[in-house]
């Protein structure tokens, strides 16, 4: 069998890799488990930091995986992690944010028991389906707060939200209906709620709840209208060119569409094609590329590449196509992330 000879990568010089890139004030990366989208996302957050933009890149993946790409560990808070460039990086720890975070959606608070422990409860039954998880609720707390973090100007999400937490968008009609009827019903109990304080003793505030509710419902409403906004946000699936990740992408798309958030930019990742296929802004003598002359198994594995990207059109229409090569090298420290900073700009 032929074989394929790995030369280690020379160094980059990073006057040759892209200042800077043209997207919204959020980036997010959606797409099936292990395409790359901590790659993309660190790799965008770089150039995004080059140019002088104060970028803040996120992950919500409990795996750490930001840390191996970045080479470095990479804290729970926002953390600068370049002293020459403003770049930050955040790597949430689903649990340590939900204990922060309590009262969101789960555990004590005004919408505590709504969704029980596995997201079943009755606010699951009025949204006909499965509500997030717990860690799901935390991860999208912190996006929240990172709306209304004046540090960034712009925010790089290395995790798309899945279907079960896009539901979480829906909510705001229906804390409409349910505040509406808590209001309601406080009125009209409020002379037998004055009147069980005076025999009982002792004050509460009916209206808590309800200014919570009220809150929560504000903030999940700003974060729909941001996502649906291709002005403030770029959504962009990354896939590689295989049949399960192109079904996984087109799912995504769908749900993406439900709920009415565009798709900008698919990734198309792990390509054997020749770097200078892709971009010029990187001598592509340095790389090795895959072989379709002589070896047999890149010949074999490009065929299955090419039957998955006929099978794609569907996915790529309407969409700005970014491909990156498959490279001989493990993608992991700056030098290659910027060479796919240089493939995505």
């Amino acid at each position: 069998m032929s074989q394929i000879d790995v030369e280690p990568v020379e160094r980059i010089d990073e006057a040759d890799v892209p200042a800077g890139v043209e997207a919204p004030e959020y980036v997010l990366y959606g797409g099936k488990g292990g395409v790359g989208k901590t790659t993309m996302a660190a790799a965008t957050g770089l150039a995004s930091a080059r140019d002088g933009t104060r970028t803040l890149v996120v992950s919500t993946d409990p795996a750490h995986s930001l840390s191996d790409t970045f080479e470095r560990e990479i804290p729970a808070e926002a953390t600068r992690i370049r002293d020459d460039v403003p770049l930050f990086a955040a790597e949430i720890d689903p649990d340590a944010a939900l204990e922060e975070q309590a009262g969101m959606l789960g555990g004590e608070g005004p919408l505590g028991g709504m969704l029980g422990d596995d997201g079943d409860g009755p606010m699951a039954s009025l949204l006909g389906g499965a509500m997030p998880g717990a860690d799901e609720a935390a991860a999208m707390q912190k996006l929240l707060e990172f709306l209304d973090d004046d540090r960034f100007d712009r925010v790089v999400v290395d995790t798309a939200p899945t279907g079960h937490t896009l539901r979480l968008l829906e909510l705001p009609e229906i804390m409409d209906t349910m505040v509406g009827r808590m209001v309601s019903l406080r009125q009209r109990l409020q002379g037998m709620m004055d009147g069980v304080k005076g025999v009982f003793g002792g004050e509460s505030d009916s209206s808590e709840g309800i200014d919570d509710l009220e809150a929560l419902k504000g903030q999940i409403e700003r974060l729909r209208t941001t996502l649906r906004d291709p002005a403030q946000t770029d959504f962009r699936v990354v896939m590689i060119p295989e049949e399960m990740s192109v079904f996984e992408s087109k799912r995504l798309l769908s749900q993406l569409d439900e709920f009415d958030i565009p798709v900008g930019t698919v990734v198309v990742n792990r390509v054997m094609e020749n770097l200078a296929d892709v971009t010029e802004a990187v001598d592509s003598s340095k790389f090795v590329a895959p072989n379709l002359e002589t070896c047999e198994f890149c010949q074999q594995r490009w065929q299955v590449q090419q039957r998955a990207l006929r099978e794609a059109q569907d996915v790529f229409r309407g969409h700005d196509i970014k491909r990156v090569p498959l490279f001989a090298d493990e993608v992991r420290g700056e030098e290659m992330l910027c060479v796919v900073a240089a493939c995505l700009d």
